[in-house]
């Protein structure tokens, strides 16, 4: 259990920023593979601004391509992620994404409780780091 803080001490910052491997990887123009990325904390103005997306707007299936633009900080070598980025994702990726974008930002972990199936002892599998190794 974490000691109490003293009054002069600062809150510890929170955690904002979750590395993740996607499964597949996104491969760019010139053939090269990027998996290792950093998600942050989704804003409330992450959430409400792709609402006016024109692109949303006209095809909702797109909010989590854009939203994911703009969450996904780092993506391999890239020079910036935008949602032009994700909408080259391979689905497994898009979905891996989308699925790690729920953990951090609603458990605010990348923590996955899960259970053996041969010997049902359950474990935490850190979503960020196991899938697509």
């Amino acid at each position: 259990m974490p000691r109490p803080l003293a009054a002069s001490e600062p809150a510890p910052l929170p955690v904002t920023e979750y590395p993740f491997r996607l499964p597949r990887g996104f491969v760019d123009g010139e053939g090269q593979l990027h998996r290792d990325g950093v998600m942050r904390l989704a804003t409330a103005r992450d959430e409400l601004l792709p609402l006016k997306d024109q692109r949303v707007q006209e095809n909702p299936a797109y909010l989590s391509v854009v939203l994911l633009g703009r969450v996904v900080t780092r993506l391999g070598a890239l020079p910036e992620v935008h949602a032009g980025i994700v909408e080259g994702l391979f689905a497994a990726d898009l979905a891996f994404l989308q699925r790690f974008y729920e953990k951090i930002n609603t458990d605010g972990t990348a923590l996955a409780s899960t259970t053996c199936p041969a010997c049902t002892h359950e474990f935490a599998v850190d979503l960020g780091r196991r899938l697509g190794e």
